[in-house]
């Protein structure tokens, strides 16, 4: 796994981590607006319950949105602090930063794992 430090450049490296906020820099309004958006709560709850700790590829979290729409919520998630995010090969690799957000916002990561995502109604 990459190490923890955040990398602000343009380009990003094979196995450099893509911008992010360090954990000092995380705030709770930027979390939680992240976390507004249901897709986005969905995406974090099953990457942190559902992963086991594991980096995952975005492509793991199947959503049914255009490529450019899929990428805009892994960015929300990313510069929020959510998730950590680099380069493998031709994919980008996510995982929770559970860590820093416990140390930060202790019982946030419980709310999302006891979050029910709404039903779907079915077509008749």
């Amino acid at each position: 796994m990459p190490d923890t430090t955040s990398h602000r450049g343009d380009t990003v490296a094979p196995g450099a981590l893509l911008p992010e906020p360090t954990r000092a820099e995380l705030r709770l309004e930027t979390v939680l607006a992240a976390l507004s958006d249901p897709l986005r709560l969905s995406i974090v709850r099953a990457y942190y319950l559902d992963s086991g700790g594991l980096p995952q590829a975005c492509g793991w979290f199947e959503i049914d949105r255009p490529k450019s729409t899929r990428t805009h919520h892994w960015r929300v998630l990313r510069e929020a602090g959510l998730i950590r995010q680099w380069q493998h090969g031709l994919e980008r690799r996510n995982v929770v930063r559970a860590e820093d957000l416990d140390a930060r916002f202790p019982g946030l990561l419980n709310l999302v794992a006891n979050w029910e995502p709404p039903s779907r109604p079915t077509g008749g």
